[in-house]
């Protein structure tokens, strides 16, 4: 999954040729592309992604020591506000969005766009443009945080660096019409900043001070600053551990794995051996409801009448696969 926004350089929505152009000609650090000739030799260093991640790493540290000074209260606002800006990943970026594995309505949309906003991990256009990559190049030089790299550039060390050639070059060939054809998607993109800024900072540190009277110190460390950066790491863990460690049931010939630990923190994020296989899965796993909250809410949402059009690899789908390319592990 991306990590938070830098696009510094965003224009507004023309055409699909234009757009997917200047998506991808920019780094996740902020930088520029490769040069051409950068192929092979040692990718530069964003160093303003280094300096601005290691403070708030740091200032999550620190955030530790106020957790017995606060409000009960307000460290059960800080984990609303992490199931909140995981749904917008979750349920949005990535299972509506990126992967069409279910529909829903206006209202809804605008609800995972503002939630998407709370998690701070791209907009939803380019958090779902890199994320098609991943899976269409998945563990290859055009995979935004490949794998094969080693555990520490698949979990952070990718948004440390410009982007390999690879990715520009192969991304620039994805279909993301549907994307720029939601206006949801394409307001929250022209309007992410100010959002980042009301969702991920403002609202989680302004709450608690406001309604029970915590300190605004500590609501924003706790609420914002800690909660933040316990979700980006969460959210990291399925680059990387998901696709380490855990067994292969579907598909050994992949890397991705299931890891139950990634998907007790990723919200059922961590079924990925399963994910990978059957990507246009809605509930991204083969049991539901073995702690798939994302599963539950989707469905909540259909029960609803918000939601409609779940996708499902069928029982007889999922056990001939498991006996072709399975390692046998479940």
């Amino acid at each position: 999954m991306p990590g938070p926004a830098t696009d510094a350089g965003k224009i507004p929505f023309c055409d699909a040729k234009e757009e997917i152009r200047a998506g991808l000609e920019s780094s996740e650090g902020g930088g520029g592309p490769e040069r051409p000739g950068a192929r092979g030799q040692r990718q530069n260093i964003v160093w303003r992604n280094v300096v601005l991640m290691s403070l708030l790493h740091l200032g999550a540290v620190y955030s530790l020591v106020l957790i017995p000074k606060a409000k009960p209260l307000t460290l059960l606002w800080a984990y609303f506000c992490f199931l909140l800006a995981a749904l917008g990943v979750t349920a949005g970026a990535h299972r509506l969005w990126s992967h069409r594995s279910y529909k829903a309505k206006l209202p809804l949309r605008i609800f995972l766009a503002v939630a998407n906003s709370m998690a701070f991990q791209n907009d939803i256009f380019e958090w779902s443009r890199d994320h098609r990559a991943h899976h269409k190049y998945s563990e290859t030089d055009a995979d935004p945080h490949n794998a094969r790299r080693g555990f520490f550039f698949s979990h952070i060390g990718w948004l440390f660096v410009r982007k390999h050639p690879d990715v520009i070059e192969k991304g620039r060939k994805l279909d993301v019409t549907d994307l720029l054809a939601d206006p949801v998607v394409r307001i929250q993109r022209k309007y992410y900043k100010i959002s980042v800024v009301l969702m991920c900072f403002a609202v989680p540190t302004l709450v608690p001070w406001y309604i029970w009277g915590e300190s605004l110190w500590n609501s924003y460390f706790l609420a914002s600053i800690l909660r933040y950066t316990i979700s980006l790491n969460v959210a990291w863990l399925v680059n990387s551990a998901a696709h380490m460690y855990g067994n292969r049931p579907y598909d050994k010939h992949i890397s991705p794995r299931q890891n139950p630990l990634v998907a007790l923190g990723a919200i059922g994020e961590g079924f990925h051996n399963y994910h990978h296989t059957f990507p246009f899965d809605y509930s991204a796993s083969e049991f539901g409801l073995n702690f798939n909250p994302t599963t539950w809410f989707i469905d909540f949402m259909c029960w609803l009448g918000l939601a409609t059009d779940r996708k499902r690899a069928t029982k007889p789908m999922i056990e001939a696969r498991k006996a072709r390319t399975g390692d046998s592990s479940a």
